[in-house]
């Protein structure tokens, strides 16, 4: 019989969770400790703080997050304070100010894909809020020293927890993020290897080769978050961080020659000589033989193994047609990425000077998706806004701060997942209320209150609570039953055991959740088609940019990973069986690499005709990407590229760099005409 994940993880916990769950209720305890040591107001809230670090327990993502989450209580607590100075004599303009704040915290965590730097906006506007209702909630007592107290008090609780958990996570048991990093980059690099495998096999499937896209690009995306935090593991940190970034930066090369090295012998096999086909099956051969490899020095060696194969099979060339020539230049410069890649794997463990700097892969930014998630998170703040105004009960204070958070947390997951989080999240809290009522206070209402009987009593649910969150399917449930369990119990120095003020808080709770579910499912983004077009027309203009930047690859290559991840998650909640937009992102990042290329070969050919013309052609490339995707043909690209040619041409002699320009160009005429054809027919 199969275990509930929940219940699993409960009765049968792995080691490296327990020893996790462990380290948080010492974090917990360390936190209540400092809290009711210094006499803060709320130490209930340093609870809260250090219980959040405890997603993701590598110590450098705990640092990180802690600076995170200090900073953004900082920048809160600022914008709480200026909020009060203009607005204390007027309530509701204080509010709709707050709730501003808060929606633009929101739409800016939209803006970034690190959950870390996304929970720097959840504070800021947790702090704010905070801030301001709790002054309003005392306004008869308040003065400009009291918001300044209530603001320095929420800082400081929160500061507490947060650098008391990156204590614990740095001294107990500590776990690197390092090693995340090198599983990672194995991971992406074992796939992209059977990806190119695939790719050049004739008998390899459709849905076999996006499955492995698919979790390249998933792990890439994980590398790149990850890589951030490396930087606070040391001095040999910040190394690990450029390598790791140079990584997921060569493997989008990689995935971009790939394609082309494959779709070319699947689409055009009357284009493909013997001898081409040699060299194909060769590579092949070599990639499995790097896969096998066991360690850095054998897979390095394969790989210039590979790059003097090649070299070879293009001396034996005769006759062959312009796009074979450049399809062979293309698989050369596979070959030197590959071998970048893997000399950026070896320098996440030994230091290599001579690497590159590489940009990291940037989130895709998108003002309307930030516009909704905002929108979405102002709308649960005005409606718990509304029942406070219309109640006075403090317990609505939770159901306007708690839900907040988790809405800015969660707002980044896709709708379906988010469902599933949002009830398991609800349903924790169900579990906590009685908990937290009958046992919690039960039990601590006959104790003598001190810091002893307060953890002896709490350790219990911590324990269980953080088990849940160690594993990633049951990390809701952990979250719903720990938060609210700490907030309706409330343990400090002067514990009232108010059963009526703690089942208020429990009530307000609920209701905050709920709310906040039915507002996700009411308040949902676009459709993905539409999402999807504004997708492929953000990798048009950024085809149009490519000239303008100093170092065209690395920036398009860190503009195109969390976009193509979009595509293909967006296909895969269609249950397209084709995957037809995937295939059409995948076809902007080859473009775009081939008109990168391009710059290189006639660098020695510029001047003022040939960059106009230049100009005008990358245009036209744009336009002939987008006019592709809706099925139709553009026959401007086929006489662009001929002017440009022919400008080429007439600045200075072909030489070698220019023999292969003219396959360049009819490739990418073939790869237009075929995408055309392919959504016309759809």
């Amino acid at each position: 019989m199969t275990l509930h994940p929940l219940l699993a993880q409960l009765l049968m916990p792995d080691r490296s969770a327990v020893i996790f769950a462990l380290k948080g209720v010492i974090s917990v305890a360390l936190a209540l400790f400092v809290a009711m040591y210094l006499q803060l107001d709320r130490p209930y809230w340093a609870l809260v703080s250090a219980m959040f670090l405890q997603i993701r327990p590598e110590s450098g993502l705990v640092t990180e997050k802690a600076v995170c989450q200090i900073l953004g209580s900082v920048v809160g607590g600022a914008a709480g304070i200026l909020i009060l100075a203009f607005f204390m004599p007027y309530p509701l303009l204080a509010l709709v100010c707050l709730t501003l704040w808060i929606g633009l915290n929101s739409a800016a965590s939209s803006m970034v894909h690190n959950l870390n730097f996304i929970y720097a906006f959840a504070m800021s506007g947790m702090t704010a809020g905070l801030v301001v209702l709790l002054v309003m909630a005392t306004s008869n007592l308040a003065d400009s020293r009291a918001v300044f107290e209530i603001a320095q008090s929420r800082i400081s609780e929160i500061a507490v927890g947060a650098l008391c958990a990156m204590l614990v996570s740095q001294l107990l048991w500590p776990v690197t993020v390092k090693d995340s990093l090198r599983s990672h980059a194995r991971a992406v690099i074992n796939k992209t290897l059977e990806y190119l495998s695939l790719e050049l096999d004739p008998d390899s499937t459709h849905e076999q080769r996006h499955q492995h896209a698919d979790q390249i690009l998933e792990n890439l995306v994980a590398l790149n978050d990850d890589s951030s935090a490396v930087a606070y593991e040391g001095p040999e940190g910040p190394g690990r961080s450029r390598a790791a970034n140079l990584l997921c930066n060569k493997v989008m090369s990689l995935l971009a020659v790939t394609q082309i090295m494959g779709r070319f012998p699947r689409n055009h096999p009357d284009l493909v000589s013997p001898a081409f086909s040699k060299l194909l099956e060769d590579m092949r051969a070599h990639f499995i033989k790097i896969a096998e490899a066991d360690n850095y020095e054998a897979s390095y060696l394969e790989a210039q193994a590979l790059r003097r194969a090649l070299l070879e099979h293009r001396a034996a060339y005769e006759n062959e047609a312009a796009i074979v020539i450049r399809l062979t230049h293309t698989a050369a410069e596979l070959v030197a990425d590959l071998a970048m890649v893997l000399r950026a794997y070896n320098a996440l463990e030994n230091r290599d000077q001579t690497l590159l700097k590489a940009s990291r892969l940037k989130t895709h930014r998108d003002p309307l998706i930030g516009a909704i998630n905002g929108f979405r998170t102002a709308v649960v703040f005005m409606i718990g806004a509304v029942v406070w105004l219309n109640t006075g009960s403090p317990a609505a204070i939770m159901l306007m701060i708690m839900p907040v958070v988790f809405s800015v947390m969660f707002a980044r997951f896709s709708r379906v997942v988010l469902t599933s989080i949002l009830r398991r999240l609800l349903l924790g809290v169900v579990v906590a209320i009685p908990l937290s009522l009958f046992f919690g206070l039960g039990l601590l209402s006959s104790s003598g209150g001190n810091f002893e009987s307060l953890m002896l009593i709490l350790a219990g649910p911590y324990f269980v609570a953080l088990l849940a969150i160690a594993n990633r399917k049951t990390l809701p449930y952990g979250l719903g039953l720990c938060i609210p369990f700490t907030l309706i119990v409330q343990p400090g120095n002067h514990m009232t055991f108010n059963m009526e003020v703690a089942t208020s808080n429990a009530l307000g709770l609920f209701v905050g959740i709920s709310i906040l579910y039915w507002v996700f499912k009411l308040i949902t983004p676009p459709d993905s088609q539409l999402m999807q077009r504004r997708l492929l027309k953000a990798t048009a203009r950024d085809l149009v940019g490519i000239d303008d930047q100093r170092r065209p690859e690395n920036w398009f290559n860190g503009r195109m990973g969390e976009r193509l991840l979009r595509l293909a998650n967006y296909d895969q909640e269609s249950g397209n069986p084709s995957r037809t937009m995937t295939d059409l992102g995948f076809t902007g990042l080859n473009i775009g690499h081939m008109s990168i290329r391009l710059r290189r070969r006639i660098k020695n050919h510029r001047n003022t005709v040939v960059d106009g013309k230049l100009a005008e052609w990358q245009q036209v490339l744009a336009d002939t990407y987008l006019m592709s995707a809706r099925g139709d043909m553009n026959s401007r690209f086929r006489e662009a590229s001929a002017g440009l040619l022919g400008a080429i041409y007439d600045a200075k002699a072909p030489d070698a760099q220019t023999a292969t320009i003219e396959g360049m160009f009819e490739r990418m005429a073939l790869t237009f005409e075929r995408t055309a054809r392919t959504f016309h027919q759809v």
